[in-house]
Formats: structure tokens, sequence, C-alpha cells
């Protein structure tokens, strides 16, 4: 059998623990075996990091930014317990926030909806994206420790001046934290958002918390409702789509009674967080897509969960695990997909197409891992990753 050729590569970052097994099965059972593969290799495993003293993420982020198209690995983010167990030289930062910093894109998360997979919660039958501003707030914050009694200031020293703002007057020890953003940055996030609901023809949420933020969340608000009704408003009247703000924890009401269908923009922190609870209510961390859309036209795609390391000691051990690889196989059909779209490659979307179909058809089919067997209804059969990618594969 010829195997389809991608005239392009594309940048492949590796990552760590399980998903750095699942990498190498999915790329062996359901990639080489049909695709010419054509990647730039970046190894963003932990030690890789240390040993390049980060540089390897950088370097990676440039070959996205060249390549226009990259597929990344789940990695670990260091905390003290890693620092020991890695051996570390520093407590590196996350790779996602260092990629998404110098790309400067927005993160699309959706649900791999799966006939059969029941939600947590049944009123959403329709998939909800969350679209999460990929810059700055707590991820770029700079923090100290305050030893005791004192004043801490916001200060700014621009060329016209110097303004400052008291922060709190310490009695005692306590923390600080400064967080910042870019209004170029903002507008990129609010035209990227307003653009992939046109796309999709789905609804556009954005939410904050503006009553309390008046300047710093302000902005956010003021940002997508001045661009909304400068260069959008006609052209989602005439899609039949809509737009609204709405405080977040109304957002969250709303959300939870609806039936999904949406896409909702938040900023950075709180579209972590949320995504995390989004995906596990439609059913697991593992069926949810990821996606970085950049300014410049480049995207970035990831599994949206982390590198699932109580399986990998049980991997090590020589056990065999039953983890999904489902939003690291939707990965790569995803980089596949833009890269084949990018370069007029038909056969190469075409293949991600397919590939997606034999995954579904495959659990709808009854042949599951183990975090799918609690959502399926009816009777199913619990493999381990291999032989659940071996079935792919076969349907493929």
């Amino acid at each position: 059998m010829s195997k389809i050729k991608m005239l392009n590569p594309i940048a492949e970052l590796d990552g760590d623990e399980m998903t750095r097994i699942l990498w190498k099965q999915i790329k062996e059972i359901v990639l080489e075996p049909f695709v010419d593969l054509n990647t730039e290799y970046y190894d963003l495993g932990l030690r890789e990091r240390d040993r390049t003293d980060d540089e390897i993420t950088k370097q990676a982020a440039e070959a996205i930014r060249r390549l226009g198209v990259g597929v990344k690995c789940a990695t670990i983010t260091p905390n003290a317990g890693r620092m020991t167990e890695y051996d570390l030289k520093r407590m590196y930062p996350s790779p996602n926030g260092t990629l998404r910093a110098m790309l400067d894109g927005t993160v699309f998360r959706s649900p791999i909806i799966v006939p059969g997979l029941k939600s947590y919660i049944p009123g959403w039958v329709k998939p909800i994206t969350v679209a999460r501003h990929a810059y700055g707030d707590v991820y770029k914050a700079v923090e100290m420790a305050v030893p005791g009694k004192g004043k801490a200031e916001l200060v700014f020293t621009g060329e016209d001046g110097v303004q400052r703002k008291t922060i709190y007057e310490f009695s005692g020890k306590g923390i600080l934290q400064g967080m910042h953003n870019r209004l170029d940055s903002i507008e990129s996030f609010a035209r990227s958002c307003f653009e992939y609901a046109l796309d999709t023809r789905q609804d556009l949420w954005f939410s904050s918390k503006d009553t309390i933020s008046k300047i710093y969340d302000e902005t956010f608000r003021e940002t997508f409702q001045r661009l909304y009704d400068s260069e959008y408003k006609s052209r989602y009247e005439a899609a039949g789509i809509t737009y609204f703000y709405t405080l977040i924890d109304d957002a969250v009401a709303r959300c939870v009674k609806s039936q999904g269908g949406f896409v909702w923009a938040m900023k950075n922190y709180d579209g972590d967080v949320l995504s995390d609870m989004i995906s596990s209510a439609f059913g697991s961390l593992a069926l949810m897509t990821s996606v970085l859309v950049c300014p410049g036209g480049q995207y970035e795609y990831e599994a949206a969960h982390g590198t699932v390391t109580r399986h990998y000691y049980r991997y090590l051990k020589g056990e065999k695990t039953s983890t999904n690889p489902m939003a690291t196989l939707f990965a790569w059909t995803g980089a596949l997909r833009k890269r084949g779209e990018k370069d007029g490659n038909a056969d190469l979307a075409s293949f991600a197409d397919r590939l997606e179909k034999a995954a579904i058809d495959t659990i709808v089919s009854g042949t599951v891992t183990g975090d799918m067997a609690a959502l399926y209804n009816g009777a199913c059969t619990v493999v381990d990753s291999e032989s659940f990618l071996k079935a792919i594969a076969e349907k493929l």
C-alpha cells in the first residue's frame, strides 16, 4: 500500500510519561502505516528541557511559527517534588505557557462527542467550546513573599513620569502577586473568538468579573464590545448567531442549564479551570480537543490533559494500562488536517477525517478504554491502550 505524502513538515513536540508512550504507539500503529510522516522533532520531555536549560521549548515555538502547524504531547510542569524526582537544575515554567506567550494565540477546547457515551450533565447534547486567552494573567505573574510590616505599591514608570497606587499596608507577613496583559493581545484574542464562532456558526459568550476588576476585566469586556459593534455585529446578524457578555458567575449558572452548542470565551485562568470542568462533565479529560490559534495563522494542537503519571508507573512495572489516547490522537488528526488544508493536500486532510471516524466507530462498536466504560450505554469490552489503537487501525 502506498503511503500518503506530506508536502511540508509539521513541528512535532514530544512529551512526558504515559502520554509519551501513547505518542509512540499512535505513530507506529495508526499513522506511519498510512502516512509518510514529515515532521521536525523537538523533545520537550522534562530531562531534555533540563539538559538544554529549556531552550528546546523556545526552539519548538519558533518551529511552529515558521512551519505554521505543530502537534504537542502532554508535558510535565515541575513543582518541588518533580525537581527532586528528576534532579532538575531549576523549576522550569510550563511549556504550554512558554509556547502560548511566544505565539500569543487563543486556545480553543471542545469535547469529542461520541454516540453512546453519556454526559454527566444530561442536558448537554451539543459541544461547548472554551476559548481561553493564552497570554498573561497569573501565568506571567510576578510574585513576592512579604517578610513583615510595610506598604506594598503598584508602580509604573513611563516616559511621562511615575504612577503609583497603594496595594495594601501589611501589619505582618503576607504574599503579593502582580499580573499584566497587553491591549494588542486582548484584541487578537477577541478577534479570534469572533472569527471562530462565525466559522462554526455558534453563539459566542464572553464572561469575566468587571464588577470587581473595574480596570483589568473591564478592559477585556470593553474590547470585545467595541470590536463587536464596529466589525462583527452585522456579520453575526446575517449568520443568525449572537454575542453577549455576562458576569462569569452568571455564565456558569447559564452554562449548566443550557444544551451546549456555543463558544465560551474566558481569560487565561478562568479558561484553564473551567475547560477541565466542562471536559469532565462531558465524560473525560481524554475526550477533549485543544488547539492554539495564533494571530499569524499558526496552529498548535495538543491533548488537554496531563501526562497520566499513575498509569506511567504501572507501565514501568510491566503492567498493561487502559489509558485513553483519544485526545492525543485527535491532536495528531487536527495537525495533519490543517497541514493538508494549508498545502492543498486533500488526501492528507481526508485521512485525518477517516482516522477520527474510525476512532469514534471503534468506541460505538463497544471497544473502549477503562475511563469510557463507566460512560458507555450498553455492553462494552475494556481493552488496554495498545489494543484500542490496533482496533482503530483495523477499522481504518
